[in-house]
């Protein structure tokens, strides 16, 4: 018989030990893995004067910088219904201007206000608006539209105007109709309407209807604010029934 090779050496390794050629180590890297965990080893830099100066210049920042942006926080939440109510207001211009549009030197869809010499407002509207002069504004389809006194109110229009804008004067041509919340109801060729003072004058005829009738004269002359009417004959005038018997 021949004898059988022993492969149980005595080299120090456990024989049932399983072992990983991925985790041999020369002792090389062994002792550099162990130098970078050594604390002793390691150095730690020390900051130059020019690191130093920068990093106290951020420190002074930030202790102004942080009160600042807390000011400015607590202002923004005071300011906020101040500039809401500014955002609402102007939501409403624009609103306002979004019917407005200019075209070829003129101006569509204007609105001019004012007050008369007791303080009462009143506004002038139409469909288009061409400047004539600095003072002269020519109006197509124009309407104005006045208080007067005891909360009564006139509306006034006509296809043509000019509204002479310092003087505060509406003249007024082309199916003139004036309206009164009392019923009262004038027709003429053309007017003038003294917005200040609240008067309309008219040379041409007039034909009115109201409460009290009708009537058809050759011109007059209308103080809303004094209740006052004045017309020139030859004229003709028809009483309601109403009327007649008192």
């Amino acid at each position: 018989m021949t004898d059988q090779p022993d492969d149980n050496r005595d080299d120090g390794t456990d024989p049932n030990q399983i072992q990983r050629e991925d985790y041999a180590r020369s002792a090389a890297d062994i002792e550099r893995q162990r130098s970078i965990f050594d604390q002793s080893t390691r150095t730690r830099l020390l900051p130059n004067a020019a690191d130093l100066a920068r990093r106290q210049a951020i420190m002074r920042s930030a202790k102004w910088m942080l009160p600042l942006l807390a000011l400015i926080l607590l202002g923004s939440i005071a300011a906020w219904p101040a500039v809401q109510r500014a955002v609402i207001m102007h939501t409403g211009t624009m609103a306002q201007m979004s019917h407005v549009r200019v075209k070829s030197g003129s101006m569509l869809n204007p609105t001019y206000r004012g007050l008369d010499d007791h303080g009462r407002p009143y506004m002038v509207t139409a469909d288009e608006a061409r400047q004539i002069s600095s003072e002269r504004i020519d109006l197509s389809n124009p309407a104005a539209d006045t208080l007067m006194d005891n909360g009564n109110w006139m509306y006034v229009t006509a296809r043509d105007g000019v509204y002479i804008q310092h003087a505060q004067i509406l003249d007024l041509t082309h199916d003139v109709t004036v309206y009164r919340n009392d019923g009262t109801l004038m027709l003429s060729p053309s007017a003038d309407v003294d917005m200040r003072h609240n008067i309309i004058v008219t040379d041409s005829w007039i034909h009115g209807e109201g409460p009290i009738g009708e009537i058809d004269v050759q011109g007059g002359m209308l103080d809303t604010r004094g209740g006052i009417m004045l017309f020139r004959g030859p004229g003709r005038m028809i009483l309601n029934a109403a009327e007649r018997s008192n």
